[in-house]
C-alpha cells in the first residue's frame, strides 16, 4: 500500500509540475491542459495535483513499511 501511495504521489507530482510548466512556458506537455472541463482552471488544477502529491507522500510515510 505504501508503494502504491508513493507511485500515485509521483504521478500526481509529475502531472502537476508539467501542467505548471505548460502554463508558464506554453510547452505542450502534460494531461491537465487536455481535459476540456478544466479550461481556464489549468493552473488551479496543476497546483491541486502538486498538493495532492505531497498529501499522498505524507500518507505513504505514515503507513507502516510492512
Amino acid at each position: 500500500m505504501k508503494q502504491l501511495l508513493e507511485l500515485l504521489g509521483f504521478i500526481a507530482l509529475v502531472q502537476g509540475a508539467m501542467g505548471l510548466v505548460h502554463e508558464f512556458t506554453d510547452w505542450h506537455i502534460g494531461l491537465v491542459q487536455r481535459i476540456g472541463v478544466l479550461d481556464g482552471y489549468e493552473i488551479y488544477a496543476s497546483v491541486a495535483l502538486v498538493v495532492l502529491a505531497f498529501a499522498l507522500f505524507a500518507a505513504a510515510e505514515s503507513r507502516r513499511s510492512g
